[in-house]
């Protein structure tokens, strides 16, 4: 960590706090705002406080460590390079010869790195041990991001772990809630490598060792995150790109081997039959998640070096670090992707769609309904099987990531080509009826479509009045929107005051079509709709600024569920992204979303910790902040 920080220095990609913030809300606020700027700078603090216990902290906290796309390129590598390096590896054939033989021996030589090394002295992870009583979690410098937080939060704990009989070794990254000195609640999501392995101790009624580690070499953190098949350990990419084995070393109160230059690492065991609750948590998705039962590890021990730098991360509203921690995977997995889908040219997870709610993808469309056959090959495989909502385009659309992408696809949009399926979801999607499990949407715009009536565009006032109608009584129409206009299926942006679920002006729509069929209707809405509308996206008025486009995004793809809140008639499909109630049959807890305390604001502001912020309220609303982004609240 420290070899890290003068690497950051030497290419100014870090600022020193040295002003004293709280470890609750101030120092992950200002993390929060500073990785939301353009050209963002990592962030150590190295006079951190704990007000309400009267701590000050030896122990500096960094943060935003991989929060630019140039740290990244710095911490793990040439992306690309790495890439290009993986689609060799999977592509190697035996050599037929000699000469093709030594062509491919450095590659071959390469794997040599893969197994790491483990060493039997103590580590730099070692050089402080404490054991037994001795242990404090309250010691370390954890934070606590958001106000209704159930308590503080190791966020960049890297979570090793190992079968029963030791042959699978296991790398994950997991939220860890610190319950007192020496608990921590384990998030460990129904679909994680990490509960199957615990279920094999349940098995076996034995306890089940586990160690976090925090901190060294970054690479470690982000192979945590990296979504490998279960049984390869993910410190064999760490070879792969450092070109030398991983060095680590046993932990002393367990069997796990950590890195050897960790900065903390904390040991100990899960009794698998005993679960806590966990939470609330304000997560990746901009939206606290409920507070549900988890596994609950029991200290025995903390190690660390004699001074170490405690890592960290903040979560919350897109734009944030796991935008750029990411960025690698989506580029290194992708020949990885290619071989369950062979006709896959590329692919984007915008960090607006938080990536498991929306992803673009770029196929070679060979042959008919070809996009289907991707869809379901997506939500076959391992962690794209979370994806809610995945939009394919053929091979001469323009870069995934060029502003152009969303005229193509408006372009070939048609409701004959939406598929509309379910299956898993991740756990911490909120909007599905059913915990982890929902509907899906896939959208083929591979292809040029005949239109077969033209759209005719109507000014605002007139889009208004046929809404209202609509709508009514479900709701009142406050604003209606119509972007993309130029293309041959503009979006209608309605932002309504919702009063009962729309489904059933949805229902009231379908049953006018069906009459229409045999009879001429008395209600012309559904004519209307077909007439001058493709495609309408309801959202709640209160909540949602119409002409803020980057965060509309964020909160549609967060709020749907396609089975539920996609209704198709005619032509036009309809789509509801309120909020959800028992009257839209929904059960579940709807959660908060994660805004900023605005007196935590306030301080910062008052400290000079964002004077060169520019416009602090234009800053807030742009990325809704706090709830002031939206002056109607």
């Amino acid at each position: 960590m420290r070899q890290t920080i003068d690497l950051l220095k030497a290419h100014n990609e870090i600022k020193i706090i040295t002003e004293p913030l709280d470890v609750e809300l101030e120092i992950p606020h200002l993390a929060y705002l500073e990785v939301k700027r353009k050209n963002s700078k990592a962030l150590l603090f190295t006079n951190p406080i704990d007000k309400e216990r009267q701590i000050s902290y030896e122990t500096p906290v960094l943060m935003n460590l991989f929060g630019s796309f140039s740290r990244v390129q710095l911490l793990v590598g040439d992306t690309q390079e790495i890439a290009q390096e993986v689609a060799e590896m999977i592509k190697l054939k035996p050599p037929k010869s000699l000469k093709e033989a030594l062509k491919i021996a450095p590659r071959m030589l390469n794997l040599r790195f893969l197994a790491p090394k483990i060493v039997k002295e103590r580590g730099l992870c070692q050089e402080v041990i404490t054991r037994g009583l001795g242990v404090d979690l309250n010691a370390i410098p954890i934070l606590k991001t958001w106000s209704e937080d159930g308590g503080r939060f190791i966020t960049m704990g890297q979570c090793y772990t190992q079968s029963l009989d030791g042959s699978v070794k296991n790398l994950g990254m997991y939220r860890l809630q610190v319950y007192d000195k020496n608990h921590l609640g384990l998030h460990w999501q129904i679909h994680k490598d990490s509960i199957g392995l615990l279920e094999e101790y349940r098995k076996a009624n034995k306890k089940m060792p586990v160690s976090i580690a925090i901190g060294g070499d970054p690479l470690y953190t982000w192979c945590a995150t990296a979504p490998l098949p279960y049984g390869l350990f993910e410190l064999m990419l760490y070879g792969f790109i450092r070109k030398k084995r991983a060095k680590m070393v046993r932990c002393v109160s367990n069997e796990i081997c950590v890195p050897y230059d960790a900065d903390f690492v904390i040991e100990g065991f899960v009794e698998p039959n005993v679960m806590r609750d966990e939470g609330r948590f304000g997560d990746h998705t901009g939206f606290y998640t409920p507070i549900e039962p988890y596994p609950v590890l029991e200290v025995s021990a903390i190690t660390q070096k004699k001074n170490p730098i405690y890592l960290a991360t903040v979560v919350g509203k897109p734009p944030l670090e796991d935008k750029y921690l990411g960025f690698p995977t989506e580029r290194i997995f992708l020949p990885l992707l290619q071989t369950t889908t062979p006709n896959l040219i590329d692919y984007y997870m915008p960090e607006n769609g938080v990536f498991h709610n929306l992803i673009l993808a770029k196929i070679e469309a060979r042959f008919p309904r070809i996009a289907q056959q991707s869809m379901h090959a997506f939500w076959g495989v391992g962690q794209m099987s979370f994806v809610k909502h995945a939009i394919f385009v053929g091979e001469n659309a323009p870069s995934l990531q060029d502003k152009e992408i969303v005229p193509y696809i408006l372009n070939r949009f048609s409701v004959k080509n939406c598929l509309i399926s379910e299956g898993v979801c991740d756990a911490l999607d909120h909007s599905s009826p059913s915990f982890a499990q929902g509907g899906k949407l896939g959208l083929d715009c591979t292809n040029a479509l005949e239109i077969e009536d033209k759209l005719e565009l109507l000014d605002t006032m007139q889009l208004h009045k046929i809404l209202s109608e609509v709508f009514s009584p479900s709701g009142k129409v406050k604003s209606v929107r119509q972007i993309y206009k130029e293309t041959k299926n503009p979006i209608i942006i309605v932002g309504i005051d919702k009063k009962e679920s729309l489904k059933k002006a949805f229902l009231r729509l379908e049953r006018a079509k069906l009459e229409s069929q045999h009879q001429e209707s008395n209600l012309q809405n559904v004519n209307l709709l077909e007439k001058y509308m493709r495609i309408v996206v309801v959202v709640d008025e209160l909540k949602n600024d119409l002409d803020n486009l980057y965060m509309l995004l964020w909160r549609v793809v967060n709020n749907i569920d396609a089975k539920r809140d996609i209704k198709i008639i005619g032509k036009t499909l309809l789509l509801d992204a309120c909020d959800k109630d028992v009257s839209d049959d929904y059960l579940r807890e709807w959660p908060k979303e994660t805004d900023c305390s605005r007196e935590v604001l306030d301080k910062l502001e008052k400290y000079g910790l964002l004077s060169d912020f520019g416009n602090l309220e234009n800053f807030y609303r742009k990325f809704h902040i706090d709830k002031s982004y939206n002056t109607k609240m």
